[in-house]
């Protein structure tokens, strides 16, 4: 007789912490997902380990019946998952082995699988991509390792992915490739369909729940050996992966923001180290956290060309905001000769407040501390919680007319390039324009096929995109992010300055202009340089002063409450609790959410699984204590804000 501890896929925190026994059926082993009496109902469920005998004094029940098996290697890695992120092996285990769900933030358009023969002109390569191609194709004989491939946009870093593909199928292997969000990323989904035809499968939360089941039997089946997808695939039900491929491996998307808060470039590490497999991660503007730790690849120059100059404007010497007297007449220049513009502004609506000017009152969410946003229609709105409300004509506390629009976004923007270069056609993209798939590739399709067009939108416009044509790529108000407070402000500032700056001149001349009033600010100076090394070494240094990543760990406890006073006092209780397992930052307040108080206990520490261990036994003991303040707490290790 043989025994199977399995963890049933329930949703109770309590349960879902817990193993049975079972008696498993002749060939069911680990990786079984199994059919299993629970309770007075059945269960869905995972075997997780076999053992010759149950526990002292249980007569175990049956398994029902075996759904499906998955590999060893991935019930290894949820259970990782689970001890890591501080979640429950449950919620982790549904990682691989899905459950009907609503459908969570990350989406992209339909499957659209359809046959592909596939190309014959695997692409020639340069020097750079075949000693890249050749150190890659030697980790996969050697049995893995962990690569930064970095070189700036436009260098051919997806060439030397599908080519090390095609080494890993020449070998047996299979490939995982990640992309921070499939619906900005249709030309890298195109080529690996247009090289692997219909042995690509591709995942995320976007495809309907007969897409995914008819994706994930292809990949457990062996016909895709190769899967594209976002975060979510990192968990694929692939048996001998061979590489992982992270595309744009600095973008913060690969952060799950639910539990389990797992991130899928740490998960892609820890597969590839329990697989053998190479993972690559590729980006033109890398993490301090890749830079530090990796071993690095470069692709020294953009392919076909050289990088745009780019120019910065200081707008404490120009007149017009949000258009620039030089930003105007790079578009005037469009309009003339022709050709295509992308100009990010990282802010929606046409104004980020509304501010009386006789009282000096802001019009503010009443459910969130945050300015409402003015936007077109003449609704405030708030872009946290979703609450609008008719714009005022006046000002509800003293009564004055006299109310200012601060700042910009991107409808009002939008309105001043219509009156200003009326040649040109305007494609704007941001959550209020692009709220489904089918709506950002047709902007996108729009974009690709217009003539003297302006593609203009959030970070949306920035990421992944290869248009030709493109003579102009402008950030219009680059101080957007550098005020918040969060450590990697100047980072992400950065990032999106130099990513927006390789969407120009990749077939001809381009420029690019950068408007700031801090002209002098670091990361704004060396991305009109393009000078990711020195960025890169800039930010480790202060990084190593303040102990924060790579050099330590972060782990953050976020508590909210209908009270501000009760999430502090227990921020204060756990931070007692915590002592000696790391620096502690706090509690401190945060501003207010969907009506719900915040407040946020950081540490700082080098064993972020002990902190985030002990963080929820303390949770777990206060948990009758919590639900009569009606509190709740999440644990999140590797944050990516703070």
């Amino acid at each position: 007789m043989r025994y199977g501890t399995v963890v049933p896929l329930v949703t109770a925190r309590a349960l879902s912490s817990r193993e049975f026994t079972y008696e498993l059926p002749d060939g069911a082993g680990k990786g079984a997902v199994v059919s299993v009496p629970f309770g007075r109902s059945r269960a869905r469920g995972v075997v997780v380990e076999v053992v010759d005998a149950p526990p002292a004094g249980v007569k175990p029940l049956p398994v029902e019946r075996v759904v499906h098996e998955l590999p060893a290697p991935l019930i290894d890695l949820a259970l990782w998952v689970a001890e890591y992120y501080g979640s429950t092996p449950a919620r982790a285990l549904e990682l691989v082995a899905p459950v009907r769900r609503a459908r969570r933030k990350e989406q992209g358009p339909p499957a659209e699988r359809q046959s592909l023969e596939g190309e014959a002109e695997p692409e020639s390569l340069s020097e750079a991509q075949e000693l890249a191609l050749a150190r890659v194709t030697a980790a996969l004989d050697e049995g893995g390792g962990h690569f930064l491939l970095y070189g700036p946009t436009g260098s051919g870093k997806t060439e030397v992915y599908l080519q090390a593909a095609a080494a890993a199928l020449e070998r047996g292997l299979g490939t995982i490739v990640l992309v921070p969000e499939i619906a900005l990323a249709p030309q890298t989904v195109g080529r690996f369909r247009a090289r692997f035809g219909d042995s690509v499968a591709i995942l995320h939360s976007g495809l309907s729940e007969a897409e995914r089941r008819d994706e994930r039997h292809r990949i457990a089946g062996g016909e895709a050996r190769v899967v594209v997808g976002a975060r979510s695939a990192i968990f694929a039900p692939m048996e001998r992966v061979g590489l992982i491929c992270i595309d744009e491996e600095h973008d913060a998307s690969y952060k799950q923001e639910s539990d389990p808060r797992y991130d899928a470039r740490t998960v892609a590490a820890k597969r590839a180290a329990l697989e053998g497999a190479v993972a690559l991660y590729g980006s033109a503007t890398p993490r301090p956290e890749s830079w530090a730790a990796l071993e690095r690849i470069e692709l020294p120059q953009r392919l076909g060309g050289k990088l745009p100059p780019v120019k910065i404007v200081d707008l404490r010497r120009e007149a017009g905001y949000p258009l620039s007297a030089p930003l105007l007449a790079e578009l005037g220049a469009i309009a003339e000769n022709g050709g295509k513009a992308i100009l990010l502004l990282n802010r929606r609506g046409i104004a980020p407040a509304l501010h009386c000017r006789a009282c000096g009152a802001t019009f503010r969410c009443p459910d969130c501390d945050v300015a409402l946003v003015l936007h077109r229609d003449g609704s405030l709105r708030c872009h946290h919680c979703g609450h609008a409300e008719p714009a005022p004509e006046e000002c509800p506390v003293c009564r004055s007319v006299e109310l200012a629009r601060i700042g910009a976004g991107t409808q009002r923007l939008e309105r001043e390039l219509a009156a200003r270069v009326p040649e040109l056609e305007l494609i704007r993209l941001d959550a209020d324009t692009a709220g489904n798939p089918e709506e950002l590739a047709a902007a996108l399709r729009r974009f690709r096929d217009t003539d003297r067009a302006v593609l203009l939108g959030t970070q949306m416009v920035a990421k992944g995109h290869h248009f030709a044509g493109v003579a102009l790529a402008a950030v219009v108000d680059a101080d957007a992010g550098l005020g918040l407070p969060d450590l990697r402000a100047e980072e992400r500032t950065f990032q999106l300055v130099t990513q927006l700056a390789g969407r120009s001149g990749r077939d001809a001349p381009g420029r690019v202009l950068v408007q700031t009033f801090q002209p002098d600010a670091r990361p704004l100076e060396l991305a009109a340089r393009h000078d990711v090394p020195r960025f890169l070494a800039d930010e480790l240094e202060r990084r190593r002063e303040l102990g924060y990543p790579p050099f330590r760990h972060l782990v953050r406890v976020l508590v909210t409450g209908p009270a501000e006073a009760p999430a502090l006092q227990l921020l204060e209780e756990l931070r007692a609790g915590l002592e000696g397992t790391g620096d502690l930052l706090g509690p401190a307040p945060l501003f207010r959410l969907r009506g719900r108080h915040r407040a946020q206990l950081v540490a700082k520490t080098d064993e972020p699984r002990r902190l985030a261990a002990r963080a929820a036994q303390l949770l777990a003991a206060a948990a009758p204590a919590m639900r009569r303040a009606g509190l709740t707490a999440v644990v999140d290790v590797d944050p990516q804000s703070v």
